[in-house]
Order: structure tokens, then sequence, then C-alpha cells
């Protein structure tokens, strides 16, 4: 320690300190933590001036306070930890196919590219350059978006263990991503490949796919125990996963291990559905159950004709000799009867927006879409915005009832004239949206936003408050706000009760025009008057050339909300009289 330091500028075990040492640098020590060992945690910097030193060791203070100091420990390169989260983290935790999309991010694209980094010193700049590198390269912008996910997903782990503090991935922009529009197959072209697939081998499996949406997968891994003939009910449980293969002849046939002769699948057949939405039961038409009755009785003769080569697994649809279908070659299959029917080429997985876009155009309701699909309730929206395709059919039905509401037109045979109130967007198409105030929310029934309007009029008398009628597309691509979620529920609304507090720099209270206390009503839509806590307060230097210091309350309890008060009017002026301590002034 410097001999010019006195008794008197000692600081208390713990707090910062800042000297000069005899080589004529300023040091700075910041307590941060704990070791693991239990002593002290405090790191040490060092500056050419006083200044200089000052700013570190208050971002060091600051950091500390937010909880974001790094850990000490390892010092990480982008390759060592991406390697260490890809084998050690996430493989532990994700499914076989995620794991396999990782590794190829990880060792084919992130290492090579960025693998030298030091993690610490990883800049967003320096991701997006590396993405743009990618493209210009040859890749297709998707294949960059997924690798900057990938990444993202990486970094995130990093900074939860505090090797990383931000996540530069989280900051870099991700390569834009065009989504293809995908032109589902008119029925017409649906009734066409039906027929065809009537010619060939497994034919329940195209029109269970066609008819009912199902993944590659989940057909491929469908038993014999989820088909409830009795019910008419296909029971979705399982995936198929893609087979990985290793040499079973010691690598001495010189081949792919695909192509090895004694192969040996390294993974498992199936997976089960990863949420309780893809784990769904889905009515079958009369017409499929007599099918897979068909099918049924075509599989029981192909057992008797491969006798000892059968191997009995339950699968519905198998290979000549019973073992599931690969999906590869189920792929090649789907191909050639595109080929057969006379239809223009598509994916597979294509066949999946023709069945949503039938669920449509039949008007089936939104919450019996999400559960045939399988779609998550929190992602359903996106998902039937991305699936169900406004086909020409939808187009005209629209038209027409637009027409009938202007001119008068007939609608149907069965209905002269429309209503005056007839709103002219389908009813299965229809948005109720409560404008209240410049806020929009969406609502899936009427009644729902004429209640939250009603009561919104007895909050706040001169603010607008009426409920709009939005296309669904329209609102999905158009909405204000990021509010793309549509509410089937009432939301929830309580008393928000506010407390507020100036202090003058010596700690005097300021007398100021605003109440000290008051409520507030808020739905749980108004992030900016909303809480579910019981309390929560926070003190805050006002900006300016005044160093007023402000003391802020609110919660849903009211005694909770008083005692806050005490407490952050105690800090307040605590902050007002030693500002240095907070970190508002350097002079500490």
């Amino acid at each position: 320690m410097n001999e010019s330091r006195t008794a008197k500028s000692r600081q208390p075990n713990g707090a910062s300190s800042i000297f000069q040492a005899k080589d004529g640098r300023w040091h700075g020590y910041v307590t941060v933590g704990v070791k693991d060992d239990g002593t002290p945690d405090r790191r040490h910097v060092s500056r050419k001036t006083r200044p200089e030193v000052t700013k570190v060791v208050r971002d060091l203070e600051r950091q500390r306070d937010k909880g974001t100091v790094r850990k000490v420990g390892q010092s990480w390169t982008v390759k060592t930890w991406l390697i260490h989260w890809v084998e050690n983290i996430a493989a532990a935790h994700v499914s076989e196919n995620t794991i396999d999309g990782y590794r190829v991010a990880v060792y084919h694209h992130l290492i090579p590219g960025l693998g030298a980094h030091r993690l610490e010193k990883l800049e967003p700049e320096h991701l997006e350059r590396f993405y743009r590198k990618m493209q210009e390269n040859g890749s297709a912008a998707g294949t960059a978006h997924q690798v900057h996910r990938t990444f993202r997903t990486a970094l995130n782990e990093a900074v939860r263990r505090q090797h990383l503090t931000t996540n530069p991935a989280s900051i870099a922009k991700a390569p834009k991503v065009e989504e293809e529009e995908v032109e589902p197959y008119t029925v017409e072209e649906v009734q066409r490949l039906l027929a065809e697939a009537g010619k060939h081998r497994n034919t329940a499996r195209w029109v269970i796919a066609l008819a009912l949406g199902l993944r590659q997968g989940e057909v491929l891994g469908m038993q014999w125990d989820d088909v409830d003939f009795d019910l008419g009910v296909i029971r979705v449980r399982r995936g198929r996963l893609r087979p990985r293969y290793k040499h079973g002849c010691g690598d001495r046939c010189g081949r792919k291990p695909g192509f090895c002769p004694q192969k040996i699948n390294t993974r498992r057949e199936t997976k089960n559905a990863k949420s309780r939405a893809g784990q769904r039961p889905i009515g079958a038409p009369d017409e499929l159950i007599q099918l897979l009755h068909q099918h049924r009785e075509e599989q029981a003769r192909e057992r008797v004709r491969a006798r000892d080569l059968w191997t009995e697994k339950g699968y519905v649809f198998t290979s000549p000799t019973g073992e599931p279908l690969n999906p590869n070659t189920d792929y090649h299959k789907w191909k050639e009867l595109l080929k057969a029917a006379g239809v223009r080429d598509a994916r597979l997985h294509d066949a999946r927006h023709t069945a949503a876009t039938v669920l449509l155009i039949l008007g089936v309701p939104d919450a019996v879409v999400d559960a045939i699909m399988g779609w998550e309730p929190g992602k359903s929206a996106r998902m039937r915005r991305r699936y169900q395709h406004l086909t020409s059919r939808v187009l005209k039905d629209t038209a027409a009832k637009v027409g009938g509401l202007l001119w008068g037109a007939d609608q149907t045979a069965d209905s002269a004239s429309s209503e005056a109130g007839q709103s002219p967007i389908p009813a299965e198409l229809v948005v109720h949206v409560a404008r209240l105030g410049e806020r929009r929310v969406p609502f899936l029934h009427r009644e729902h936003a004429d209640e939250v309007v009603a009561r919104w009029r007895e909050d706040w008398p001169d603010h607008t408050a009426e409920v709009e009628e939005w296309d669904r597309w329209r609102w999905e691509q158009q909405g204000p706000g990021g509010a793309g979620a549509i509410r089937d529920r009432v939301p929830e609304r309580a008393a928000i009760f506010h407390a507020r507090a100036l202090f003058l720099p010596g700690g005097e209270r300021a007398a100021t025009d605003l109440p000290e206390q008051w409520l507030v009503p808020a739905w749980d839509f108004e992030t900016d008057r909303y809480t579910d806590r019981a309390s929560a307060w926070r003190t805050a230097r006002r900006p300016g050339t005044g160093q007023e210091v402000e003391a802020q309350v609110r919660g849903r309890d009211k005694v909770a909300v008083e005692a806050a008060f005490a407490e952050a009017c105690a800090q307040a002026v605590d902050r007002a009289r030693n500002p240095g301590r907070y970190g508002d002034i350097d002079e500490w």
C-alpha cells in the first residue's frame, strides 16, 4: 500500500479503493462477490490516470450491483466454449435431430469462421460480417439464420453461467429470410393424387398425409395400437427418427456406413411427441378407417409371405419385412407418386399445408384446427398464418359477401338479402378488436371485447373506447403494437396502488403538485401501469441540472405499497445525501 495514504482515508472492508502506486500508475480494487472457497472476490484494475481507473471501478461496481460481473475461471475461446456446450450441455438435453443440427452449425460453420475469438471479446459486428461472408460463399440465408439461432442459444448458456455479461448474438442482426409462399394443392389435384395412391403399396399412408396433415415422422411412427377402429380415432403419440448408421464390418467394405451390408443403426427408431399438443387424438373419416382395415389385411398377407424374414414391431406402415419405413425412402416414393399422377412437384411437407387449407375452406374452428394439426396454443396464430392459405374458393366467398353488403346481391339460394349489420368478413376470419385510446387488443369473441370496452369507458370516460372488426389475416400481418396473439377470454383487471416522493440533494423532501399516493385500475395488457407483485419500488436520480432523487412504489397490495414506500424514501434520502455511494458521481 502507498505510504502516503493516511488512516483517515482508509476504506471499510469490502469497499472499493483507488490509489497511486510508486510506479506512478493508478490502481483500483473492487469486491464483486465471494469466491467458491469463501474468500472475497476482489478484482484489480490499473490505468495511467485517476479518471481512467475511476471509470473502470465504477463500471465494475455497476456490474456487481446488477449481478452481471463475468465469472472468474477458464478463459474461453469461441471454439472451446462451443465444443463444451454442444457435447457436454446441449447433447444431454435435446433430441437427436436437434443435436445433429447444432453440430453441423458448430463444426461446419461457427468454429471455422469464428472459433479463434476470445469469448468475452466477441462483438456483434464480428457475427454480422461472418453471416455476410457465409452468404457470399454460397450459403442460403436460411442456413445463415439457423447458424445464428444456434450461436445465440450457445451464448445464452454462457451468459447464464456468467462466462459472458451480454450475448452479442442477441444484438447482431441475423440474415433476413424471405419465407416462400406455399401454394397448396387444389381439391382436384388432391383427388388425382388419391386415385394414383390407390395403385401403390401403403395407399393409406398418402391419404393420411393429404386428409389429416400429419407430419412425415408422425405417420411413419404410427403403430396399430394408435388406431381405434371402433371410435374412428387415430392417436398421435410418437414420431419416426431418421436412422443413422455405422459400419458393422469394421469399415472393411469400403462403402459409406448407410450402404454397408452389415450396417448397424445407432439411433432409436422413434421418439415420443415432445409436447402435449403433439400428442393428440384425431378423428378420421369413415373412408380412411375403411382403408386402414384393408391395409391391415394386406399387411397380414405380406407377413405370411415373408415368413421368418418378418420382424413384428407393430408399425402401421412397414417395409415388406415388417421394418419401419425409412424417411428417405418415403420421400422418394412421394416424388414418384407426384410424377405418376401428373401433378406439379412439391415438398412432402406441402401436403400438410394442403390439409390445413382444406380445414380453412370447411370453416373448422381455430381450436379444432390447432388440435388436429398439433400446434401449441401460444404459437397457433402464427402457424395458422403460415399453413392456411387464402385459396380462390375462400377469396371468392369473401368477395361475394362484400358484394351482398354493398349492392344487395343474393348470397345463396336460401337467403334473398343480407342483414344490415352483417360483417363482410367470413365469421371464421373475424377478429374483434377493442380500441382503447391508442391501444388495440384483439379478441376471439365479441362479448369479451364488448365487456372490456364498457369497463374502459367507466375508467377513462375522456378516451376512445369502441369495438372494431378486423380480417384475421390483416390483423396478424398489420396489427399495431405487435399484439398478434388473439385473446379467448376476458383479461385480468386489478387496482394498482402508486406512491411517489421527491428529495432535494440535502435529503429534504421537495414539494410537488402531484399527489403522493393514488391508484389506477389496470388490465394485464397495460404493461405501463400493470404489475402482478404485491409491491415493487425503486429510487432514481432525476436527469437534468437538478440533483433530485425520486422514490417510486407501485403494487397490488395497499399495505405492502405503504411499507415499501417508507423503505424507498429512506434510501432516497440517503442517496440524495451520499450520491457517490450509489454511483451517481465518481468522487467517493
